[in-house]
């Protein structure tokens, strides 16, 4: 008799077994497969604003473009992911193939990596040629999108993209987010009159700019301005600086050719140098940096002691930070919500939410927003930058 009840017992603890991992591969398959077709995204007037975003990084910057697109992901945007030339193609590879990984990538297609890189000088002009050869190539693949935002491996998002969605819906979208300045002060003699050549341009082999023997005088067939080279520029003035009917961004392209950090004066002269545009500009790259004093060609490293300063800042993003800094885990659970290799959860994510399950491995409707807390400090910002703005006292001066 105790035989035949131990076999029972055995017998009923299989069978409950194998209905709990049933239970689970369930679970497990309702809550982690994507939907077969995604949701439609409607772009327009009457639809939340999209952005396209180009990141950029070198050898070894995979893994950080990885982090921060997630942290930035949304399937109204688009993307574009550039590793220069100095990365191998393996790291390439596995940034594609880790890109591919993630649901909602895979089914909206929006994220693409640059596959022939292109040659990059610090200080040189290749850096505005990979600017406007990355927005071509967005403005060829996705109508839809309304801003261009540059991001380097080294920054991170301080608001989730639900918070920057809602708040620029207010904005007009012609605007122009982008810090300048036509007081050049030292940069005069150092930057623009100085001629040099940046040999990424027509070598194959890795240098560094050089300087012609001789100086020239500052133009004065426009007027030049400089500012930070992080930018927030509407889709109609890259199209006219791309694709444009005007000769003034191809005539300032010539000149910044030879000019040092041209990415921080090319975009600021051929704004405020067109009557089209010159009146859409606001005056600030929406960016959290701390400079040395006197400042120095970077802006100082970010970490955990300056968090209560970034999420009080009304910044968009902040800059700049080294790989896996613990201060950028500070802003994935207080801001952005994210789990590790996760996208930023927000109102389009309609998955349970466990520490097993992406909430955003499923979703719903990817036009409607949920802004977080973080988007009445970011309106306050935007607000007082605009009445700025509206009031034409600081533009193109």
């Amino acid at each position: 008799m105790g035989a035949e009840k131990r076999w029972l017992f055995t017998l009923f603890a299989a069978a409950l077994f194998s209905v709990l991992l049933l239970l689970l591969l369930t679970s497990v398959s309702s809550f982690s497969s994507p939907k077969p077709f995604p949701s439609i995204v409607h772009h327009g007037a009457h639809y939340p604003p999209a952005f396209a975003y180009y990141i950029s990084g070198g050898r070894g910057d995979g893994n950080r473009i990885l982090r921060l697109l997630l942290s930035v992901y949304h399937p109204r945007n688009r993307y574009l992911l550039h590793l220069a030339v100095e990365a191998s193609d393996e790291e390439r590879r596995r940034l594609a193939a880790s890109v591919r990984s993630v649901p909602a990538i895979r089914a909206f297609g929006n994220v693409d990596v640059v596959g022939k890189p292109d040659r990059l000088t610090y200080m040189g002009s290749s850096n505005i040629a990979s600017t406007l050869r990355a927005a071509a190539i967005l403005l060829r693949m996705d109508g839809g999108w309304n801003w261009f935002i540059t991001l380097s491996a080294m920054d991170y998002p301080l608001l989730t993209q639900d918070d920057l969605s809602h708040v620029f819906s207010s904005v007009s979208r012609d605007a122009n987010f982008i810090d300048y300045t036509s007081d050049l002060g030292w940069k005069e003699a150092q930057r623009f009159q100085p001629i040099v050549v940046d040999p990424a341009l027509y070598l194959a082999r890795r240098s560094q700019i050089f300087h012609a023997t001789e100086n020239r005088k500052t133009p004065d067939a426009f007027k030049v301005f400089t500012g930070s080279p992080w930018v927030i520029l509407s889709r109609s003035f890259l199209e006219f600086c791309v694709l444009g009917w005007d000769n003034l961004p191809r005539m300032l392209l010539m000149y910044f050719t030879n000019v040092v950090l041209s990415q921080e004066g090319y975009f600021h002269s051929v704004v405020c140098n067109s009557p089209e545009f010159m009146n859409t500009t606001v005056n600030s790259d929406l960016r959290y940096m701390i400079w040395d004093n006197p400042p120095k060609m970077e802006p100082l490293f970010l970490n955990s002691s300056d968090f209560d300063q970034m999420v009080q800042s009304g910044s968009a993003f902040a800059r700049q930070f080294h790989k896996d800094d613990p201060v950028l885990n500070m802003v994935d659970a207080k801001i952005l919500k994210r789990g590790r290799y996760q996208a930023v959860p927000g109102a389009w994510c309609s998955g349970r939410r466990s520490w097993m399950m992406d909430p955003c491995s499923q979703w719903g409707d990817v036009n409607v927003l949920k802004p977080g807390p973080q988007a009445k400090k970011f309106e306050e910002s935007i607000t007082n930058l605009l009445d700025d703005w509206n009031s034409h006292t600081n533009q193109c001066k």
